[in-house]
């Protein structure tokens, strides 16, 4: 059997992986389209910060690793896919043939429609290329403009501020990672960011990187507020790699869509990790989760099918827990609540704590928190496991801070009624 697997992130390394383990014999192509080893994203920020070097980040430590698994490493970016010849094609015109594929193309940064953003000194913090222009710009004393509040973006602010630069953050919600913190939680991070030192700035988009200047930039505000910078990191979002796809027979919505054994509308195409779209049994809809855990579990279960070793994918899993500063903040499933359901929260800005909880009938669906650091397992357990809350869900109306034992209640039962 012939695997070719399009993505090197951790996604494409453990389902590579993952093939060898239980298929000795296969043929097995992981192909990335960056020229350094497999390495994380996700390391990059404490590259930034000095924590490890360049080699840190590297997903296997051993460089000869894939050479000892047999797995032949090539470097290539796809440009197109014929499913009837089962051939993907590279960008250098070479094709790639195959008997089961699996797409881990993982995302990249979108790029804002501003004047002057194309241009030195505007960066994204997403390869290992950037991560070294950053480096070199991101000096003590660097004036620099980050645009982004987001989840990514948080993790980046943390290691720029790590590197003594003059940091603004500019953000178009009306607070800082709207779109996974309620208005609560959101603004009291901003607030302990700002006590750190960071100005920022929501409600608010860059129009224009005004380049009139030699040598310096003056990054202009839709609030009229004018930013000198030396550094612009954009953090604006990512969006999947999958326009390779678009006159293909594989079916893709915002991501490459895939059913639960991560198999996509042909048949022996998989797909798994930032550019694959599941279904996620909180929501009840198809997403993509942009998180390792998933793409780990992912590229797992699209192994093990690629083998017709039948596996399923139990869910995608919604959950950001967040280090911004020093303040931990957590996200799980709806924490946006549904129609009709009912909310509570409750808040002390004194100690920095607040706890938001969102309710579909007796089931916990989503919750927010800051400074909750005790009860993230119980937040997940109860959310992922859809555990009947029956009257514990009053009680917690009442003191949301009695998650503790509304779980421990709450899951015992349902577990001695499952077993009944």
């Amino acid at each position: 059997m012939n695997h070719v697997i399009l993505g090197a992130g951790p996604a494409g390394v453990i389902a590579a992986e993952t093939l060898r383990k239980h298929a000795p014999q296969d043929s097995i192509v992981l192909v990335g389209d960056e020229p350094e080893a497999p390495y994380s994203r996700m390391a990059i920020p404490y590259l930034l910060m000095g924590n490890i070097a360049e080699a840190g980040t590297y997903l296997r430590h051993d460089p000869r690793h894939f050479e000892q698994l047999r797995i032949t490493l090539r470097h290539g970016r796809a440009s197109a896919l014929d499913t009837v010849a089962k051939v993907v094609v590279l960008e250098d015109g070479s094709r790639l043939p195959y008997d089961r594929l699996l797409i881990a193309t993982g995302s990249s940064p979108a790029t804002p429609p501003i004047a002057g953003f194309d241009g030195p000194g505007v960066h994204s913090c997403w390869t290992m290329a950037d991560a070294r222009d950053i480096q070199r710009l991101a000096q003590p004393g660097a004036r620099v403009v980050q645009m982004g509040a987001g989840f990514i973006g948080c993790i980046i602010m943390e290691s720029l501020a790590a590197r003594g630069v003059k940091l603004s953050v500019v953000e178009m919600g009306d607070r800082m990672v709207p779109r996974m913190m309620g208005p609560t939680a959101g603004g009291m991070i901003k607030a302990w960011c700002e006590s750190q030192g960071v100005a920022v700035y929501t409600g608010a988009r860059v129009t224009e990187i005004d380049r009139s200047e030699v040598g310096a930039m003056k990054v202009k505000l839709s609030t009229g507020v004018a930013l000198e910078a030396d550094l612009v990191i954009s953090a604006t979002g990512v969006q999947p790699n999958i326009l390779f796809l678009q006159d293909s027979a594989v079916l893709c919505l915002l991501g490459v869509l895939t059913d639960e054994h991560m198999q996509t509308s042909v048949s022996g195409v998989y797909a798994a990790g930032d550019c694959a779209e599941a279904f996620d049994k909180v929501s009840g809809k198809t997403i993509v989760s942009a998180i390792q855990p998933n793409a780990a579990e992912q590229a797992r279960v699209a192994a093990m099918n690629m083998l017709g070793l039948v596996s399923s994918l139990p869910g995608v899993t919604q959950i950001n827990v967040l280090d911004t500063l020093g303040m931990i903040s957590t996200s799980f499933g709806r924490w946006e609540g549904v129609p009709g359901g009912q909310h509570v929260e409750c808040t002390d800005t004194g100690t920095g704590r607040h706890l938001s909880l969102q309710f579909d009938g007796d089931l916990l669906i989503g919750c927010n928190s800051v400074g909750w650091t005790e009860h993230v397992g119980v937040m997940r357990g109860l959310v992922e496991g859809a555990v009947r809350l029956g009257p514990w869900k009053d009680r917690l109306l009442d003191d949301p801070t009695q998650l503790v034992k509304a779980y421990l209640a709450s899951a015992q039962a349902q577990d001695q009624h499952a077993v009944v």
